[in-house]
């Protein structure tokens, strides 16, 4: 997915973070300074529905409007007998794997 807020904020006459961060807390939605550069800057971690709700509702604009699917970034899925043949593979390339202690050295006499 990509996240289009910023063009979709410009295309309606809105030109800062700040500015869009006064709109939403006008609408009830307080975002930290962090957050907002994160929704501004195209790479959020992480939005919750109600707060997208908001945006939606502040810019007037539709939810695919600021999520737009690239399917092509998706990878293709991998069939059980690729993925067997990936794990051994890279158990052999790992190496060997220390066995744990099954008990405690004695102390020394």
């Amino acid at each position: 997915m990509k996240w289009n807020l910023r063009l979709a904020a410009a295309n309606r006459g809105i030109w800062k973070a700040s500015e869009l961060q006064r709109m939403l807390a006008e609408r009830g939605l307080v975002i930290s300074t962090g957050k907002m550069s994160g929704l501004w800057s195209g790479r959020p971690n992480t939005i919750k529905l109600d707060e997208l709700d908001v945006i939606c509702a502040v810019l007037d604009c539709p939810v695919e409007e600021l999520l737009v699917p690239e399917p092509g970034q998706v990878s293709a899925p991998v069939r059980a007998d690729e993925q067997a043949d990936g794990q051994a593979a890279a158990a052999a390339r790992s190496g060997p794997v220390p066995r744990p202690r099954r008990s405690r050295s004695l102390p020394p006499r």
